[in-house]
């Protein structure tokens, strides 16, 4: 008997239990249905939250000009130079140029006198071989030089040209006549504009490098021989090509694309992106050539694309200005 009544004892603990189950399976589907939608005629589900919208900015494909380059450096040197020697050796007791005057050709340049102690012989003239500007004077009052020692520098007034040493892997890149952009200190946000004008037959063993000679514009007379100069020697140009920012690229599990604007086919107001798989072609400070797979004026993300699959529904935030060119070198 004690024993019955202990069954039924726990047969009352557990029936609530028991009666407790459908009643929180019931609110449980309940709770699922609210957060996934509840079925509608025909079988469809009805989405109670919408799809996430993803922050992008944007940014038109370019039709434009992509340049390749090779960045150098090298001082502004007066384009052809002569030095004045002495036909005597002895001490230099008068000069009479400064450095920036002009000469003829026969001016005299220095005086040198040859004499020694007890004896006595009369000064050699230097005169100036060619007729142009003095442009470095290492001759002082009071030295003593012999005759390969220069007295004057003249610049023949043949322009200013810049020497770049060109490391030997980029040697099949270099040709005559191609075009370079310089930019110097002296002139910050100033292009200036020359053309390769010289290369050297040969190739340093020591540094291997060769040497290459620009010459360079400068009608203004903004370029003063000895300043720093940094060059942009253009090797290769591509006209009429689409570019586009390497930021938008996307490369995964061996795919490179862009994900390209469009309309949400059901509702026009929505903006969603598509997946387009590109070609890409050379790639020069950040910007990309396009060779297939996207045409010039498609929207583009360059932007937010991390989490964007094919689909994705976006707010465009920033509609960044289209690339530009940059100013054509001259040939």
């Amino acid at each position: 008997m004690k024993t019955i009544f202990s069954h039924n004892k726990k047969i009352n603990r557990i029936l609530p239990i028991l009666i407790l189950i459908p009643v929180f399976a019931f609110s449980s589907c309940e709770r699922i249905k609210e957060a996934y939608g509840k079925l509608i005629p025909g079988g469809k589900k009805e989405q109670a939250f919408e799809a996430p919208v993803f922050a992008v900015n944007t940014i038109l494909a370019a039709r434009g000009q992509i340049r390749d380059y090779i960045a150098l450096s090298g001082d502004v040197q007066a384009g052809s130079t002569v030095d004045t020697y002495s036909d005597a050796a002895g001490r230099v007791s008068e000069l009479y140029v400064t450095v920036g005057r002009w000469v003829n050709k026969g001016d005299p340049v220095a005086a040198v006198d040859p004499s020694r102690p007890g004896m006595t012989f009369r000064q050699s003239i230097a005169a100036a071989p060619i007729s142009g500007t003095v442009v470095a004077l290492p001759a002082q009052i009071g030295m003593t030089v012999s005759q390969a020692v220069p007295l004057a520098r003249i610049s023949g007034g043949g322009g200013l040209e810049i020497r770049l040493n060109v490391a030997e892997r980029f040697i099949s890149r270099i040709s005559m006549n191609i075009p370079c952009e310089i930019t110097l200190d002296a002139w910050p946000g100033e292009i200036f504009y020359g053309s390769v004008s010289e290369i050297s037959p040969t190739v340093d063993p020591t540094s291997r490098t060769m040497e290459v000679r620009v010459n360079v514009s400068n009608e203004d007379s903004k370029l003063k021989s000895g300043m720093f100069a940094k060059v942009r020697v253009i090797t290769e140009r591509k006209d009429n090509i689409v570019k586009i920012p390497a930021a938008a690229l996307i490369n995964r599990f061996g795919e490179q694309y862009v994900f390209v604007i469009a309309k949400d086919p059901e509702n026009s107001d929505v903006n969603i992106v598509k997946k387009r798989n590109i070609v890409p072609g050379i790639l020069i400070d950040g910007v990309l050539e396009i060779q297939s797979g996207l045409n010039a004026d498609e929207e583009i993300v360059v932007r937010g694309q991390t989490l964007l699959d094919d689909g994705s529904r976006v707010n465009i935030i920033e509609r960044i200005a289209p690339l530009g060119d940059a100013p054509l070198a001259a040939n």
